[in-house]
């Protein structure tokens, strides 16, 4: 090698950096836009609600009605129209419920207003979080106890079986506080014995003795806590679920403390509809009907009152059902057809097989609330039906009620059956006429910001000013464009805040690479080395100053919800922006624009 002094060619980069942030900033844009042009109101009808019209006469039959229609587009699986007056959605969805054989696949929807051409490439507008679009909150608590006294009445069936076939005798076993459980013994000899059993089979649960009489069990508290937190996570589940049968997009649920769930659905405009299917708790069971007074039995009524001995345990329950459709039978009666799993197939199979002839019964559940706020489970047989041949995987049950009720049951069904009961602690609306005007004043607010800080920019640092006010509205479109990119971001009111501060946190970093420009000039330096040192000088400044901002945005998303997650959205993503524009777009400016008009080829 040569003792050359090698020679840096400054303020020049390659030329795929320059493609990456023309295309960058191209596809920002284009996923930016459709934000621009905003969302209607629709109706959407799925092909399987028997409203299958053409677009035309669908339109005539709204415009009949004073229904404004802005468009109306078909596919394989639903019909979409588009209104034009956001006040006439809900009539739209009454009038046309009327004509459909299956109301429930007519939901409520909002669809993007942008062209096609930008909704065909996959853009889609910013999703709105409830303090803008307008919709529904509400706040549900989970109650625990009927699953912690489900599992000691599992505990004390299994002892009372294993004492019937050890033909153990003197036990006596009955509940007690706390989901407890006391039992009484005759003597030492069967104690020991008890005891390994528990032991081995019933980990989970304290073992205290009393005397030489009596043991005592409680859950230990570890299980207690598990059992909990995997209720709420299995109720959270099964709303996520509901939200989805009933069309609501853009929901967010989440849980909140340690046993009650926060639901927000924005845009929903009938929440009395959503509290119905989301509170509620049904679910079915299938029993094998024994004799009255059989061993291992309990009695069930039916909707007449009358009583129907049935085996104590289910033959299948309404985990295993995967899909469930109303109907109408051959004799006009309402009837739900069920479709289970493989393993809730086989069970019936194995079932129904050894069981050809014999009666079988279905029993629906659904939990209540007594004056006291306690939670009562209210169970009753729907239907009793013989057995006439092998069943499988698919069979229908009647008994349900009119097809309306049918509905409703085979919807909850689809949705899975809540593992415990669910209180609705709050519900709040919030109307869209105030989500209009949070975002109104919320971009005002962001308008202002970036109007002032450009006109300061202009005026302080005059010919590097412009180069920051380009680079700050790029910092703009490439954070709206990840905002609509990114699955799950919802724009809240606090976002808006978070966009409104990633605006001076934008500026700052330009402000700090501009003052170590203008240090490296007063040093004698000329003005393309000032640029390149100044550049470089502040790059670990800015580094250092967004990571410690960004490890405050990560912890707010992990503990905080809702709003407070909103704002450190976008304050996250704005740290990243920001810095891709200050640091990387404005200095591909200043190298195309002040570079090329000074000395190149410099030593350094």
């Amino acid at each position: 090698m040569n003792n050359r002094q090698k020679h840096k060619i400054l303020n020049k980069y390659s030329a795929w950096q320059y493609i990456v942030l023309i295309v960058t900033l191209i596809i920002m844009l284009l996923s930016a836009l459709p934000t621009w042009y905003g969302e209607d109101a629709a109706v959407q009808i799925s092909n399987t609600s028997g409203l299958v019209q053409s677009p035309v006469a669908l339109q005539l039959k709204l415009q009949d009605a004073g229904i404004k229609v802005k468009r109306i587009s078909q596919n394989d699986k639903n019909t979409i129209v588009v209104l034009d007056d956001d006040q006439q959605q809900t009539q739209a969805k009454d009038l046309l419920a009327k004509s459909a054989s299956d109301s429930a696949q007519l939901t409520l929807a909002l669809v993007p207003a942008a062209p096609a051409w930008l909704t065909n490439m996959g853009f889609e507008p910013i999703k709105l979080g409830l303090d803008l679009r307008g919709g529904v909150q509400f706040l549900l608590d989970v109650d625990v106890d009927p699953v912690y006294s489900a599992h000691q009445s599992q505990l004390i069936d299994s002892i009372r079986q294993f004492v019937r076939e050890q033909k153990l005798r003197g036990i006596s076993v009955t509940k007690a506080a706390d989901q407890g459980i006391h039992i009484t013994l005759s003597g030492k000899d069967v104690r020991g014995e008890l005891r390994t059993f528990l032991k081995n089979s019933y980990s989970q649960w304290q073992i205290t003795n009393f005397g030489d009489s009596s043991l005592a069990l409680v859950l230990k508290p570890d299980e207690k806590d598990n059992i909990r937190n995997l209720t709420v996570q299995q109720n959270l589940q099964v709303m996520r679920s509901r939200i989805e049968q009933l069309g609501i997009t853009e929901a967010m649920v989440q849980r909140q403390g340690e046993h009650r769930i926060r639901i927000e659905l924005p845009g929903v405009q009938d929440p009395a509809a959503a509290k119905n299917v989301i509170g509620a708790t049904a679910s079915l069971a299938f029993y094998a009907v024994k004799n009255t007074g059989a061993v291992n039995t309990k009695v069930i009524k039916d909707k007449a009152g009358m009583p129907v001995s049935v085996s104590r345990r289910p033959v299948l329950g309404g985990e295993h059902i995967v899909d469930a459709r109303a109907g109408m039978g051959e004799m006009g009666r309402a009837e739900v057809n069920i479709t289970l799993d493989s393993e809730g197939g086989k069970i019936m199979s194995d079932f129904s097989r050894a069981n050809v002839g014999n009666p079988m019964a279905t029993a629906y559940s659904e939990y209540s609330r007594d004056l006291n706020g306690k939670a009562q489970q209210k169970t009753e047989i729907i239907s009793v039906a013989t057995i006439q041949s092998q069943l499988g995987d698919r069979f229908r049950i009647t008994g349900a009620g009119n097809y309306q009720e049918a509905q409703q049951l085979a919807l909850l069904l689809r949705a899975g059956s809540m593992t415990a009961p669910v209180l609705m602690v709050e519900e709040r609306t919030i109307g869209p006429s105030l989500g209009a005007e949070n975002i109104e004043n919320g971009f005002a607010a962001l308008g202002l910001g970036i109007s002032i800080t450009l006109l300061f920019m202009a005026l302080w640092y005059r010919r590097l000013g412009w180069v920051a006010n380009v680079a700050l509205i790029g910092n703009m479109v490439l954070l709206f464009g990840l905002l609509a990119l990114i699955p799950g971001a919802v724009l809240t009111l606090p976002g808006i805040a978070g966009l409104v501060l990633t605006v001076g946190m934008a500026v700052d970093t330009n402000v700090i690479i501009f003052e170590r420009i203008k240090d490296k000039m007063k040093e004698g330096r000329s003005f393309a080395q000032s640029i390149d040192r100044g550049f470089d000088s502040a790059f670990s400044t800015i580094i250092d100053a967004n990571f410690t901002t960004m490890i405050t945005a990560v912890v707010l998303y992990a503990i905080g919800n809702g709003p407070i997650q909103g704002f450190a959205l976008t304050l996250g993503l704005g740290l990243l922006t920001s810095m891709f524009t200050g640091i990387f777009a404005s200095r591909v400016i200043i190298n195309m624009v002040y570079g090329r008009n000074t000395k190149r080829n410099l030593r350094v």
